[in-house]
């Protein structure tokens, strides 16, 4: 069966693709020439390599190896091209060169199938680079069939699941992950650079805090303890502002029990840091610099396009206050909202559902989220949100119900959130308490009282600006993906059976 060229494969064929693969091995195997038995293959170049520097490579021998995509076989020549982790590169064998075993075992290996190629550079008739086969390597069989050529792996589902799939047949989701490494890395440039030091905490914690979310709970069977998964990275990182270190980050896995969408996903990759002696502002400035920064290194522009929607970073960023965003948005002023009744009344009237629980400022959030976040497609601080959903967060100067606090959204969407880092221990204990009571009242998202994060602001930490980025978001947006899941190689997905 040519596999090139089928467009559909019945459950019989591929059963008989199957038998036939494995029959190949165990001849092979048989014959003394199992592949699986290959420890190494030596390479000197990949692919995108002898194609830049054919200039210099033509005529000289090179080894390439990697996954037969295609294969061409003419009589007493053969092309077949392979797959390696830079791109295709076409071979040439024919035998003459191979001789008459070697080149009638090439005719016989299969699409997927590992090879190792060592020949020399030229380039054919049409301009196409070409190594000119003086010896192939079976290095390893493939005994299932990769999707049909023409139209790959295109089931959302089974890409996500077959990941491994995935990356071999789509190359634009090879693409998305390169990428997104060259992201990671840069942003450790960026930070690096400007004197930041990154470090690791625990992932394991006694007490889940620093943000709003259920924990996932685990035990610890050496201690007999039961612990949770962290949530986020604050509280460990303040503690080393606390002793000293003044400028740290940490890039890291945190796991939050909550729902799966397109931009949620239960464990997911956060970046914290946290800088002495600056607030708010200082984080913004550092926030849209480093914006700027990778998409002009990524994407070549600040300038991009985001599920056909221009996104200018080039420019600089608006900043308004929550409040603001609410009056140009949604119509109403909350600055002259003076008790939780108003605020209670403005919400029936403009029928936003609340809870018995939801203070003014929590409604003021809920009209927020109402009103403006799908407003906010270029990029856009939006500060001093309110303090009673803030509760790790200085104070505004002269308004104590609000803090300083900013999140940056773009395309509707939370980048990232920072704070003016409380570092007054008998407020944070006050601030503790109101998150204990609500925790008592039922809010499985609310943090609880950290004795010995306490006991670290008692100690004494400087004024610090933090700030948390969703490295999943920000990959998202320069890669131009719709979902979480596409930025993540392994998603969550619940089981099957298979």
């Amino acid at each position: 069966m040519n596999e090139e060229v089928r467009s559909t494969v019945s459950e019989q064929e591929l059963s008989e693709i199957l038998r036939v693969r494995r029959d190949k091995l165990k001849t092979l195997q048989e014959a003394g020439k199992d592949p699986f038995r290959i420890t190494r293959f030596d390479t000197t170049h990949h692919s995108a390599q002898v194609v830049a520097d054919y200039a210099a490579l033509e005529g000289k021998d090179v080894a390439v190896a990697g996954r037969m995509m295609v294969k061409r076989v003419m009589g007493k020549a053969s092309f077949c091209k392979i797959q390696d982790r830079e791109g295709v590169i076409q071979c040439y064998v024919s035998r003459d060169d191979l001789g008459e075993e070697d080149y009638a075992a090439f005719k016989k290996m299969d699409i997927g199938d590992i090879i190792g190629v060592k020949g020399f550079v030229f380039q054919t008739k049409t301009g196409e680079v070409t190594v000119h086969a003086a010896s192939v390597t079976l290095l390893s069989k493939s005994l299932k069939p990769l999707p049909e050529k023409f139209h790959g792996l295109t089931d959302v589902d089974a890409r996500y699941r077959q990941r491994y799939v995935d990356l071999i047949v789509n190359p634009e989701v090879r693409d998305t992950f390169i990428k997104r490494s060259q992201i990671i890395s840069e942003i450790r440039r960026f930070l690096d650079a400007r004197g930041f030091m990154e470090v690791e905490t625990p992932m394991l914690v006694a007490n889940a805090g620093g943000a709003a979310a259920r924990p996932f709970e685990t035990h610890y069977n050496a201690l007999d303890e039961d612990v949770r998964l962290r949530i986020s990275l604050e509280l460990y990182l303040k503690r080393l502002i606390v002793g000293g270190l003044e400028k740290v980050y940490e890039i890291g896995r945190v796991f939050r029990n909550e729902g799966i969408d397109t931009r949620h996903n239960p464990e997911f990759t956060l970046m914290e840091l946290y800088q002495a002696y600056t607030d708010y502002h200082g984080m913004m400035d550092l926030t849209e610099d480093m914006f700027r920064h990778l998409a002009q290194v990524v994407c070549g522009t600040t300038t991009i396009s985001y599920q056909g929607t221009e996104i200018d970073l080039g420019k600089p960023f608006e900043r308004l206050t929550m409040t603001e965003a609410v009056k140009r948005w949604g119509g109403v002023d909350f600055d002259s909202v003076s008790t939780l009744e108003e605020a209670r009344a403005l919400a029936k009237e403009h029928g936003i559902e609340y809870e018995q629980r939801h203070e003014k400022g929590d409604i003021l959030n809920l009209f927020f989220e109402t009103y403006c976040e799908d407003k906010l497609i270029q990029p856009v601080f939006i500060m001093d949100h309110p303090i009673e959903i803030s509760p790790l967060t200085k104070k505004k100067p002269g308004d104590p119900s609000k803090v300083e606090r900013f999140e940056l959204f773009i395309y509707g969407r939370e980048m990232c959130n920072a704070y003016s880092e409380l570092n007054d221990p008998i407020d944070q204990r006050a601030r503790f308490a109101a998150q204990d009571a609500l925790a008592a009242a039922g809010d499985a998202e609310a943090n609880h009282t950290d004795e010995d994060f306490l006991n670290a602001l008692e100690i004494g930490m400087p004024p610090t600006g933090g700030i948390g980025y969703g490295i999943d978001r920000l990959v998202m947006l320069l890669t131009d993906s719709a979902s979480i899941r596409d930025v993540l190689l392994f998603p969550t997905l619940k089981q099957t059976n298979n």
